[in-house]
């Protein structure tokens, strides 16, 4: 009985240890990362972007002056993503652990392939000589990363529902072809809204994009958090879970501190590559 007493101590000892650690470490990246960047917080954008992205600026979007932190490809990407997660939890698919329906699933894999045979057309432009299909345009690379960005959300979404809860709801992510084209219009509103370039949108954009570089790889390492802490669908509430999504941010900004020093090193800017 006393080793039984003494072994749920120890575990409750643990467990209350775990979500402290978790905040000191995060803490202490968050920190540093803020501290061996550029000043402002719009440079703090740049920095993440820096990590991703080639910033080249005749792939980018110029709003106000400046060069947005992602080329127009990962700028539709990443603020198309982050749409479709913040849509999809207003429509109560926070906890959503099922694909959508083939139908679906099929156009989102369309759209993705539009992306990818748009970035091909747009990387043999590069090599002068090289056929290619049609001359690349940064309002394509936004339109097709914008709908790379809800396939990524529309999986993603699930995906880490279904590892990260005890009991997910067992309901997908977009339920039918009509949902699907209701976010594809919110996505056409954003992408719209970004080619007026108007100066008013730099910051929410340059933001936005940003944060949603952070989010969808802090899912990402969450998940691996999850799974080499053996606590994968353990969590009934996010009192359980927390710790591990702070965990995904903290290595998602290690990651992003690591390709920071290397790039740097190897360019010496931070500025895009130049063609």
């Amino acid at each position: 009985m006393a080793e039984w007493t003494q072994a749920q101590s120890g575990r409750r000892l643990r467990e209350r240890a775990l979500p402290l650690s978790v905040v000191l470490i995060a803490t202490a990246v968050l920190i540093g990362w803020a501290l061996a960047t550029p000043p402002g917080v719009l440079a703090k954008a740049d920095a993440i972007g820096y990590a991703i992205c080639h910033r080249i600026p005749s792939h980018s979007l110029i709003i106000g002056g400046r060069q947005l932190p992602l080329c127009a490809r990962c700028s539709g990407i990443y603020l198309s993503a982050l749409l479709g997660l913040i849509t999809l939890a207003a429509a109560g698919r926070s906890r959503a652990s099922r694909l959508p329906p083939l139908p679906v699933l099929l156009i989102l894999i369309g759209g993705s392939i539009l992306m990818g045979i748009d970035g091909v057309n747009s990387y043999l432009t590069l090599f002068p000589g090289l056929p290619h299909l049609y001359e690349p345009q940064n309002g394509l690379r936004l339109i097709t990363g914008a709908l790379h960005g809800l396939t990524l959300a529309a999986v993603l979404l699930p995906l880490f529902n279904s590892v990260a809860w005890q009991r997910p709801d067992d309901a997908p992510s977009l339920r039918n072809v009509r949902e699907l084209l209701a976010l594809i219009l919110l996505a056409g509103l954003v992408v719209a809204l970004a080619l007026t370039e108007a100066p008013a949108l730099l910051y929410p954009l340059a933001l936005l994009s940003a944060l949603g570089v952070v989010v969808m790889l802090s899912l990402v390492n969450a998940l691996i958090a999850l799974t080499l802490s053996r606590r994968a669908n353990t969590a009934t509430g996010w009192r359980h879970a927390w710790p591990f999504v702070l965990a995904g941010v903290a290595l998602t900004f290690v990651e992003i501190g690591l390709i920071d020093v290397a790039r740097f090193t190897l360019t010496g800017s931070w500025e895009g590559f130049v063609l």
